[in-house]
C-alpha cells in the first residue's frame, strides 16, 4: 500500500479541565502584552468539569482529518504498552487511520496532557515521554508527510525526516512546527525547511522563528519562504489566513463565520493545516485549498477537543456552497 499521507508526531491523551471563572483570572503583562492564568496558590480550587479525549496531538489530528477527507492516512507515533496507549489505538482504527507505524514501548507511558480551559481559550500542561524516534520502514514512499510536534529527545529525527524527503523529492512535506520545534529555530532545522513543500504556523510563531517584530504577513511569509519552504501559510486567528504560492503570489482568506460562540479553540490550527494539505492532495492549487481550511477550523472550535468537529469532504463542500458572499479568496500581490 502507498499511503496518501503519513502523519508523524507525538500522540497524547488530553484531559480538558474546565476552570471555574470565579476561581481563576487572566492577567495581562503591560510590558510584553502576554496574558497569564492566575489561581490561588496552596488552596483547593473547584473546577467545573473534566473531559478526556484520547488519540490527539498535532499529527494525530491531521491523520484523522485526512482520513475523514477520503485519503489513505497513516500515523507514525509512539505509545506506551498501557491502557492509554490501547485507547489511542482504538480511536485511530475507528477513524480509519492505519496504525502499522505506531510503535508500542514496554515500560514507557503514553503521553497524557492536562488542558486548563478558561472559556474558549486554554493553557496546556504538557509532558513528552522520552521515546526513541525512528523513521518507519515503508515499502513505498507516501505521497505526503505531515510532520509536527515531538519531544525534546527527537532532534536527530528531524534530520532523518529531512534526509528521507531529500531521497524522495516527490513527497509533499507539510511542516507545522510544535512548541519544541519553534524553540529550535531555523538554523538547527535548516535541512528540514529546505525540503518542506508547505510550511504552516500562526503570526506569533512566524515572528518567533524569524526573531522579528514585523507585522506585515506577506512580508513574514516571504521571509520564511527564503528559509527554504516552497509555499507558506500563516494564520491570524479570527482575522483569517494567508498563503504564499510557488509563483510568489500572496493570498488572503477570511475566517468562516462561527454559527455561535466557540466552545474550545484547541485544534483550530491543526484542522486548518491538515485540510489545506489534504485538499492539495485532492489536486487543488494552494489558493483553492485555502478556501477549505477555515471551514474545518470553524466547526472544530464548536466542540471540545481537536477531532470531534472535523468534517468530511461532502460537508466541507456543503458549507462552501452555503458560504456568505464575502467568503472568498483574495489575491494580494
Amino acid at each position: 500500500m502507498t499511503y496518501d499521507i503519513l502523519a508523524i508526531g507525538d500522540i497524547t491523551i488530553d484531559d480538558f479541565i474546565a476552570l471555574n471563572p470565579d476561581e481563576a483570572r487572566i492577567d495581562r503583562d503591560e510590558r510584553t502584552g502576554r496574558e497569564r492564568l492566575s489561581m490561588e496558590f496552596g488552596g483547593k480550587i473547584p473546577y467545573l468539569s473534566s473531559t478526556v479525549v484520547p488519540a490527539v496531538g498535532n499529527s494525530p489530528n491531521a491523520a484523522v482529518s485526512a482520513a475523514r477527507l477520503g485519503l489513505k492516512s497513516a500515523l507514525a507515533t509512539n505509545i506506551g504498552a498501557d491502557r492509554h496507549g490501547k485507547e489511542c489505538l482504538e480511536v485511530l482504527r475507528r477513524e480509519g487511520v492505519h496504525t502499522s507505524c505506531v510503535v508500542q514501548h514496554e515500560r514507557k507511558a503514553t503521553n497524557y496532557h492536562y488542558v486548563l480551559r478558561y472559556g474558549a481559550e486554554r493553557t496546556i500542561l504538557i509532558k513528552h515521554e522520552a521515546y526513541p524516534y525512528t523513521m518507519p520502514a515503508l515499502p513505498n514512499p507516501p505521497r505526503a508527510i505531515y510532520f509536527s510536534s515531538i519531544g525534546e529527545d527527537g532532534i536527530q529525527f528531524h534530520h532523518d525526516i529531512a534526509a528521507y524527503c531529500a531521497q524522495h523529492p516527490e513527497i509533499q512535506l507539510t511542516f507545522q512546527p510544535g512548541t519544541f520545534q519553534l524553540r529550535l529555530g531555523f538554523d538547527t532545522l535548516r535541512d528540514l525547511y529546505a525540503v518542506t513543500h508547505l510550511f504552516v504556523c500562526n503570526v506569533e510563531e512566524a515572528q518567533q522563528i524569524l526573531d522579528t517584530d514585523e507585522k506585515d504577513i506577506p512580508t513574514l511569509m516571504r521571509a520564511i519562504r527564503d528559509c527554504g519552504p516552497r509555499t507558506v501559510s500563516i494564520t491570524d486567528g479570527t482575522r483569517g489566513a494567508f498563503a504564499l504560492d510557488e509563483d510568489d503570489v500572496a493570498w488572503f482568506m477570511p475566517a468562516y463565520p462561527d454559527p455561535k460562540e466557540p466552545i474550545d479553540r484547541t485544534g483550530a490550527g491543526d484542522s486548518f493545516a491538515s485540510t489545506v494539505t489534504a485538499m492539495r492532495l485532492h489536486g487543488l492549487p494552494l489558493h483553492e485549498a485555502l478556501r477549505y481550511g477555515p471551514i474545518n477550523s470553524m466547526n472544530v472550535v464548536q466542540h471540545i477537543g481537536a477531532q470531534e468537529g472535523l468534517l468530511t469532504r461532502e460537508k466541507l463542500d456543503e458549507h462552501l456552497a452555503n458560504a456568505p458572499e464575502n467568503y472568498t479568496v483574495r489575491r494580494l500581490t
